[in-house]
């Protein structure tokens, strides 16, 4: 089923990825907080391919509003075959965690795990009932790797790589694939705002991200559910040349690292 449900769809890495899988033959459903934004995007969209695109404003942290746009994009599109989490927030001070607003910290883990959690949630019943479907969850490096700043950005990240791993466990059987994507450094107002990224010169295009997004909606990818793939770093074609390595060393997926076979943990 090429239909794609794409939360945060009405800017930067989000409108990218929209913008690619209806330029793939997609249709189209574009769902976040400010109605003007995907409208605007859903006005290109229609110039540009002439495809099917449906718009849903919603909260995404609010459970009934997630309910309400998946039921509605549900009956448009007739049916999600590929759901994208995308939608995320970053805190506003870049910062270590003792200097850092606790409560900023949470703004951030509440909008990037709770949304997913909820979108999920909705989404799931009706790909779990055709037997087939996708969630693809826009994770980043800060998931697996120690950062000196964005504290709480880092354990939004964490958890949803731990969700991706937990909904392949659980479903894959079930015909539900599930991948995480870092975009790479994709410039869009987010990224440029962080002092973290000042000065930067080169970025990941955005059609580099959509591309993998596609890939793993029509299936490309199925083989690396519950794992971990780059934008900017991995393409379809190195994915696909690097996967009976991957699975054999059971590579980018997140675990606890073991110190040897007679680890007690391991």
């Amino acid at each position: 089923m090429r239909t794609a449900l794409v939360t945060g769809a009405g800017r930067g890495i989000g409108r990218g990825i929209a913008l690619g899988l209806a330029r793939a033959g997609y249709a189209v459903a574009l769902v976040g907080r400010t109605r003007a934004h995907l409208d605007a995007v859903a006005e290109q969209i229609g110039e540009e391919t002439g495809g099917d695109v449906c718009v849903a404003a919603a909260d995404l942290i609010d459970a009934t509003a997630v309910l309400d746009a998946v039921a509605r994009v549900e009956e448009e599109l007739g049916g999600i075959g590929l759901l994208v989490n995308n939608a995320g927030v970053i805190e506003r001070a870049e910062v270590a965690f003792v200097d850092d607003d606790v409560e900023d910290s949470w703004r951030v883990i509440e909008a990037n795990v709770r949304g997913p959690l909820l979108v999920t949630h909705a989404v799931l019943p009706g790909m779990l009932a055709r037997g087939d479907g996708r969630v693809l969850n826009l994770n980043s490096g800060a998931g697996h790797r120690a950062m000196t700043r964005y504290t709480g950005y880092a354990i939004s990240k964490g958890a949803l790589a731990r969700l991706t791993t937990q909904l392949d466990a659980q479903y894959r059987d079930q015909g539900i694939r599930v991948l995480d994507l870092a975009p790479g450094h994709v410039e869009t107002a987010m990224t440029t705002s962080m002092p973290l990224h000042e000065g930067r010169t080169e970025w990941t295009p955005v059609e580099a991200v959509a591309e993998l997004v596609r890939a793993f909606g029509d299936g490309e990818l199925d083989a690396l559910s519950g794992r971990f793939v780059r934008a900017g770093t991995d393409t379809v074609d190195s994915l696909r040349a690097a996967t009976p390595q991957i699975l054999a060393t059971d590579a980018r997926t997140l675990r606890l690292g073991a110190y040897g076979d007679e680890d007690p943990v391991a």
